[in-house]
C-alpha cells in the first residue's frame, strides 16, 4: 500500500521536460528578458570559471615548485608533458617571440580542460546539496563552457590578443593597410574591409560556439541518461549505469579534444596576426 506522503511526492515530481529545463537554468542576478541582455550575470558561470582558473594556476605553480632535475615523478611528468606539447605546437605555428604566447596557450588549455571536466560531476549533486542547505530548488549549473557566455567571453579575449599582435607586429599603418588592401588589392578596398571584418567576427563566434555546442550537447546527454532510472524502472537503472559509464568514458576524449582545439585555434589566430599579406 502506497503512503499518502509517497503519493504526494509522486504527484509533485517534475516531468522530464521540467527536470531538464530546471537543470539548464542559471543562478542569475535578474530574470533574462531578452536573448541578448547584458544586465544579466550568471553567478554560477562566473564562480566556476574563476575557481577553475585559480585551481589551474595553483596546479601549474605546484608543478614548478616540485620540479626536480632527477627522475620526475608522475605529477611532474604529467605537467612536463603538457608544457612540452604546448611549446611544440606554439613553436610550429608562431615564428617569432613566444615568451607570452606559449604561456597564454598553456593557460588556455589547462583552464578550458578543467572547466570541461566539471561535466563529470553527477548532474543532481549540487541540487541535492542546495536542498540540504535549505535553499530549495535553485537553478545552478556547474559547467561554464556549457554556458554560451563563457566560451564567447573567452573567444572575445582571444580576439583582443589577436588585435594586439596585429598592431604590435604590423604597426597601426600596416594593419590598416592590410584591412583595406588584402586580399584583392587596394582597388577593392571597400570589399576587402568588409571581408576582413566578417572574417574577424566569424572566427570569434565560431571559436566560442564550437566549444559551447560540444559541451552543451554532452551536458544534455548526461541529463537524458539521468532520466532513464526514473522513467524506465529497474531496467532503466541498469541502462542508466551502463549508458552513463560508457558516455563518461567517451566524454573524456571530448573534454580533452575541445580544450586542445580551443588552444590550437588560439595559436593559429595569433600566428596569422604575425603574417603579412
Amino acid at each position: 500500500m502506497t503512503s499518502p506522503t509517497a503519493e504526494n511526492a509522486a504527484a509533485h515530481a517534475p516531468t522530464a521536460g521540467e527536470y531538464i529545463s530546471h537543470h539548464l537554468g542559471h543562478l542569475t542576478n535578474i530574470h533574462q528578458g531578452f536573448i541578448v541582455d547584458f544586465k544579466v550575470i550568471n553567478y554560477d558561470t562566473v564562480f566556476w570559471s574563476i575557481l577553475m582558473g585559480v585551481i589551474g594556476v595553483f596546479v601549474l605553480w605546484l608543478g614548478t615548485r616540485r620540479a626536480t632535475s632527477g627522475v620526475p615523478g608522475r605529477f611532474q611528468g604529467a605537467i612536463e608533458a603538457v608544457v612540452e606539447m604546448v611549446e611544440d605546437q606554439s613553436k610550429s605555428i608562431i615564428h617569432g617571440d613566444r615568451r607570452f604566447i606559449a604561456p597564454l596557450a598553456l593557460t588556455v588549455f589547462v583552464w578550458v580542460f578543467l572547466m570541461n571536466c566539471l561535466d563529470f560531476l553527477p548532474v543532481d549533486l549540487f541540487a541535492a546539496i542546495l536542498r540540504a542547505m535549505g535553499m530549495g530548488e535553485m537553478h545552478f549549473r556547474i559547467v561554464p563552457t556549457a554556458d554560451l557566455n563563457g566560451p564567447l567571453g573567452m573567444s572575445l579575449g582571444v580576439l583582443a590578443v589577436v588585435l594586439y599582435y596585429n598592431l604590435k607586429v604590423k604597426g597601426v599603418g600596416g594593419w590598416v593597410h592590410e584591412l583595406f588592401a588584402a586580399p584583392f588589392g587596394i582597388y577593392m578596398a571597400p570589399f576587402n574591409f568588409l571581408l576582413n571584418m566578417i572574417e574577424y567576427a566569424a572566427r570569434t563566434v565560431s571559436l566560442g560556439m564550437r566549444l559551447f555546442g560540444n559541451m552543451y550537447a554532452g551536458e544534455l546527454l548526461f541529463l537524458l541518461i539521468a532520466l532513464l532510472g526514473a522513467l524506465a524502472g529497474p531496467f532503466g537503472i541498469v541502462g542508466q549505469i551502463v549508458a552513463g559509464s560508457a558516455w563518461a568514458i567517451f566524454h573524456i576524449l571530448i573534454v580533452l579534444l575541445q580544450a586542445f582545439i580551443f588552444m590550437m585555434l588560439t595559436l593559429v589566430y595569433i600566428g596569422q596576426a604575425h603574417e603579412s599579406h
